[in-house]
């Protein structure tokens, strides 16, 4: 009579965190991966693992299968979203409930640039590019061979370039040297030092998913964006407090002890803040309270 061989909790444990990085990066939002860590946890409970012989890579698959089948209707969702969509943040520091798998790949830049894939394309971006599964396995998975997924890939990762151009590679003590002179200026309403801090050609990028009040645009240009900021502080009275999520220092938005927004910024080689990405959604902030 054979045994059933099913995962135990420290194994769990261990794997946990793999699991919920490939979810994540395939979907952008915590609660879509939080759900396929759970789907995935059940299967695995369920499942006799007696044959097999790389548990890791066994977890790695049944994840990226069942986010792969919730991609195309998240992106059915998102052509439905209320102005400009961005993926939730991910507390990686100090705050972060649990341990992360943490590297450029779960940037906001990153992840932004991921989402002007197909499925097909994103999955063997993230599953050869960071979890190192071969061409083989993830073909089986789309439904293509080996060198028609690694032909997918080398187009994802081309395409990804063209948009991915910020290089934002200062050392923590520096970026948050940028970040505090920027909090000063915006706490301070101190137009000319924040326009000072930022690139002409800024970006500014809010999502509200309709939520609550948000720019349905993007905003573009340090004196626009500038203005825009100090108007939405000066009406709201936010303050700003240091936070490390997705992978880099940043800041959440309070308005009094309520947490409103997570803020993530890009910054060039000299210094000038290229992005500010702001996420408003209260749906996408529920995990951080």
């Amino acid at each position: 009579m054979t045994t059933m061989t099913s995962i135990d909790a420290e194994e769990w444990r261990e794997h946990r965190p793999v699991v919920f990085g490939v979810a994540y990066r395939l979907l952008g939002t915590v609660a879509d991966a939080e759900d396929v860590v759970q789907d995935t946890w059940l299967k695995a409970a369920r499942a006799d693992l007696a044959e097999v012989r790389d548990l890791r890579a066994w977890l790695v698959t049944v994840a990226a299968r069942r986010s792969y089948d919730l991609l195309t209707s998240a992106r059915a969702r998102r052509e439905s979203y209320v102005g400009p969509w961005l993926p939730a943040p991910l507390a990686t520091g100090p705050d972060a409930a649990e341990p992360v798998l943490v590297d450029d790949s779960i940037g906001t830049t990153m992840l932004l640039a991921l989402e002007n894939l197909t499925p097909e394309e994103r999955l063997a971006t993230v599953l050869n590019g960071v979890f190192d599964v071969p061409y083989t396995e993830i073909g089986e998975l789309i439904g293509k061979s080996a060198a028609a997924t690694r032909q997918i890939a080398s187009r994802a990762r081309k395409r990804m370039a063209e948009v991915t151009t910020v290089h934002d590679e200062h050392s923590t003590v520096e970026r948050r040297r940028i970040l505090d002179a920027f909090k000063a200026a915006y706490e301070d309403g101190d137009l000319a030092r924040l326009v000072a801090l930022l690139h002409p050609d800024v970006v500014y990028t809010t999502d509200g998913g309709g939520k609550v009040n948000a720019a349905r645009r993007i905003i573009h240009g340090a004196d626009h964006v500038a203005r825009t900021l100090l108007g939405v502080s000066v009406k709201l009275g936010d303050r700003y407090r240091e936070a490390e999520f997705n992978g880099t220092a940043n800041f959440y938005g309070f308005r009094g002890d309520a947490l409103t927004s997570a803020d993530a910024f890009t910054v060039d080689d000299e210094g000038r803040i290229t992005g500010i990405y702001r996420v408003l959604n209260p749906d996408k902030l529920s995990h951080l309270a």
